[in-house]
């Protein structure tokens, strides 16, 4: 097992592997920029060190400070969290030239799904169902022109290095293709340079399921189940809960083998995630393969038990899991709310001075969160503040826990998302399973 481990995040991600690191008797390093320098991240931390200012590719996307920082502290092993550097084949590489092993999976892995046309294409050759569309690569619009007639609109434009949302669009008629594969390519160039995009058709309305899934070295595939991530904003989630309403004993079955199939198909190895859509017809498409821990990870952990972060940990130290698939049962029901630093009408950010920070408690009531009553929430990153997730024995009674849990959450100083969420719980479609990833915009367009 490994003695130190560096933390490459921030915020929330990076206590919650503070934490897994303390349980397993792992010493931590935390990483910080100079506008995180009294982050609540760095006083949990064993040791912290300042790797650059406050914009993120002077700090947390710097390889070269974040590798250095590794090396002077004496760190065997690192941890990405998720964004920033988590998706980056080329760090890895790094930090294998070095001999700092890397918590998640290969470089080789990353190169493969960083290319989410080329996954497409090996997805579709090992028989997991995609949505029509291209075969590859779209060089320019004119053939994008040809490939969406074929098809039928509407058709989604997306960059093959995309991702969080990123690098999208729709276009409903043929007038509209030329500005959106314009956009993805501009989108997809500012996340790695590369201007590539591939076409699909549009699906209308789908809900978004998504399968968490272990991977050790001797090739066993855990499936832990699914999660229901429909509630979300421009490709952004804001809500998800496990099991899915919409899944029944035979379609979970069934999303578990294709899981499976997926991971096998790209030597996968370590925690990811499959994400699909699922039609009006119960139809499930693969729209991607996650290579690192998803934000929304506890509430998998709290319907089956099983420490993913752990597990990442004990799998990048060469061991196998310690579980097999007759181990995995889902208890119960669990949702999960990302508490964010916005006004929860326009969705502008809302950094500041936290002046009163006060969190739910209870059974079955667990709050991840990056911040407290010291904390000063800066406008350079992400704004997500903190993960309110509970866990009932049904979904009825998970919803009722939820909406007493965001009854006791009080924060001020900053603005958060903490009031939508209150009335999404208490809106009659959400409370019956009545959705779709057209459903928040919809709700927000009724109701402000």
């Amino acid at each position: 097992m490994f003695r130190k481990i560096l933390v490459a995040n921030r915020g929330e991600i990076a206590i919650r592997i503070i934490r897994a690191c303390k349980e397993l008797g792992i010493n931590t390093v935390a990483v910080y920029s100079k506008a995180d320098a009294n982050a609540l991240h760095t006083r949990l931390a064993d040791e912290a060190i300042c790797i650059g200012p406050a914009e993120t590719m002077q700090s947390y996307r710097n390889i070269p400070n974040v590798i250095s920082a590794a090396d002077v502290t004496g760190a065997d092993a690192l941890h990405p969290g998720y964004g920033f550097l988590a998706e980056d084949g080329h760090f890895v590489e790094m930090c294998e030239s070095i001999g700092l092993t890397f918590i998640g999976p290969t470089a080789a892995n990353l190169t493969t799904l960083g290319d989410k046309a080329k996954t497409r294409a090996a997805m579709k050759a090992n028989g997991i169902p995609v949505v029509p569309g291209s075969e590859g690569e779209v060089a320019d619009e004119s053939i994008a022109q040809e490939i969406a007639t074929k098809i039928g609109y509407p058709v989604i434009i997306k960059a093959c290095s995309g991702g969080g949302g990123r690098g999208l669009r729709v276009a409903y008629r043929p007038s509209e293709l030329k500005k959106a594969f314009a956009a993805a390519q501009h989108e997809g160039a500012a996340v790695n340079g590369r201007e590539g995009v591939y076409i699909e058709r549009y699906v209308a309305e789908p809900r978004h399921i998504e399968v968490q899934i272990l991977v050790d070295h001797e090739g066993h595939v855990i499936f832990l189940g699914e999660r229901e991530c429909s509630i979300q904003r421009k490709y952004q989630k804001l809500i998800e809960e496990t099991p899915s309403p919409a899944v029944n004993k035979k379609m979970r079955k069934e999303l578990g083998h294709i899981a499976t199939l997926a991971v096998q198909a790209v030597g996968y190895l370590n925690a990811g995630t499959i994400e699909f859509l699922l039609d009006q017809d119960k139809n499930f498409y693969f729209m991607e393969l996650n290579p690192r821990i998803q934000v929304e990870h506890p509430i998998t952990e709290m319907v089956t038990g099983v420490d993913i972060v752990k597990e990442q940990i004990r799998i990048a130290a060469g061991l196998s899991s310690q579980y097999r698939q007759k181990d995995i049962e889902v208890r119960g029901h669990s949702f999960e709310c990302r508490i964010t630093a916005e006004c929860p009408e326009r969705f502008v950010p809302s950094p500041g001075q936290i002046n009163q920070w006060h969190q739910p408690g209870g059974f079955g009531v667990r709050v991840d969160s990056g911040v407290d009553n010291e904390s000063m929430v800066p406008p350079h990153y992400d704004a997500l503040v903190a993960k309110l997730i509970v866990h009932g024995d049904s979904r009825e009674a998970a919803i009722t826990k939820m909406q007493c849990a965001l009854d006791e959450f009080v924060v001020e100083g900053i603005k958060t998302t903490i009031p939508l969420h209150k009335r999404v719980f208490r809106d009659p479609d959400f409370q019956n399973g009545r959705l779709s990833t057209k459903f928040l915009e919809r709700f927000i367009s009724t109701t402000s």
